[in-house]
């Protein structure tokens, strides 16, 4: 472990044979990189969540498949292609374990599944087979950049185009979806980010997000970071912010799975946030790639809810005041029951759009559902 003293945006650090992942969990008082030597290493991040986002996800799984095994492909431990084959599907399902929700995890999954079948048909040697699928794992991370910047281009015209005021563009949003959730710049916060760079955005509202507090953590250090005009508030205080400020007229979240009908599931909150933007008539609108929409998923009531431990939800972790020493606290009562589920699902007739790389799926006129099938192709 190193542990860097500069600020950064940047949450995976990849050079062939070499991975290191930002320590979502130090942020934002440290900027810590972690070495990810190997799938068992990457499994620990995704699962402790040092790295979360469902995009960023995907990509250090992929990745760190593809250090583990550059590094015994070196040491030439597979002597056969059916070796190299056995090899990378097994981790690849290992991989799949470390978190239930996120579907670009599956999707990713999927897809180097295929690459490692195709490559195997016609591959005399391993090394064809682990370096066909290094090489897709590389190209999920260059594509995912630019996935976003798409995003983040698409949603801020729409944003624009369907809004009240175009001259006072106020936005609110949920989680971290940013640069640290993703490859690089985001896809909520990809959006934020664009209205700001074109000068079309007044200020931008982040959640605290509890009980992981990635508003706070991440979403708030990435908006200072990027010197937009930022404020943070409570999970509780987002009515209250709409109801007193009128000019919020978006509320712009991520996604780890959108079903086909157009249900998505998102970090919990995510729901009462939807039904608060309906009830003051504001734009909801969901960012996220392609890769997050599950065609096999009808509705929201076919996915899997992760249920996390119930230390996240009452203890808090920071720094003490006045000096630069992390601690963890106990907020609630022991022996108190608690239910810590890691997402929510906001059901379509909510969502006023859903923006992907590809553009932005809305509903037929009269419909409550989309059709994210039809969107796609």
């Amino acid at each position: 472990m190193r542990k860097l003293a500069t600020r950064t945006l940047e949450a995976i650090k990849y050079t062939p044979g070499s991975l290191l992942i930002l320590d979502q969990l130090a942020l934002p008082h440290e900027t810590i990189f972690e070495p990810i030597l190997n799938i068992q290493d990457g499994h620990a991040a995704i699962k402790t969540m040092k790295t979360r986002g469902a995009p960023a996800i995907a990509i250090v799984a992929a990745l760190s498949l593809a250090v583990d095994v550059a590094t015994r492909a070196a040491k030439h431990e597979f002597k056969t292609v059916p070796q190299a084959v056995e090899f990378l599907n097994s981790s690849l399902e290992y991989l799949k374990t470390s978190r239930p929700t996120a579907v670009n995890l599956f999707d990713a999954a999927h897809k180097l599944s295929v690459v490692i079948q195709d490559s195997a048909k016609k591959a005399t040697s391993p090394s064809e087979v682990t370096d066909a699928y290094i090489n897709a794992a590389e190209k999920m991370l260059v594509d995912d950049v630019q996935d976003n910047k798409n995003i983040g281009k698409h949603g801020a015209a729409f944003i624009v185009e369907n809004c009240k005021n175009k001259e006072d563009i106020r936005v609110l949003t949920h989680c971290n979806t940013g640069s640290l959730a993703t490859a690089g710049w985001g896809t909520a916060l990809g959006i934020i980010r664009d209205l700001h760079k074109n000068g079309q955005l007044k200020h931008a509202y982040c959640t605290e997000t509890r009980p992981y507090n990635q508003g706070s953590r991440l979403t708030a250090y990435e908006l200072v970071y990027e010197n937009i005009p930022a404020t943070l508030i409570c999970d509780s205080m987002a009515s209250a912010l709409l109801h007193q400020n009128p000019s919020v007229q978006a509320i712009v979240v991520g996604a780890d799975r959108v079903a086909a009908n157009g249900d998505t599931a998102n970090k919990i909150g995510t729901y009462q946030l939807a039904i608060t933007a309906k009830h003051h008539n504001i734009l909801f609108i969901v960012a996220a790639p392609s890769t997050s929409i599950d065609l096999s998923t009808k509705s929201g009531k076919d996915i899997v809810i992760e249920q996390r431990p119930a230390e996240e939800l009452v203890t808090i972790t920071g720094l003490l005041e006045g000096k630069n020493i992390p601690a963890t606290v106990r907020t609630a009562a022991h022996g108190v029951g608690v239910w810590n589920p890691s997402f929510d699902v906001t059901p379509s007739e909510l969502i006023s759009a859903i923006v992907t790389e590809r553009g932005v799926a809305v509903k037929t006129p009269g419909k409550s559902e989309f059709d994210m099938k039809a969107f796609l192709q």
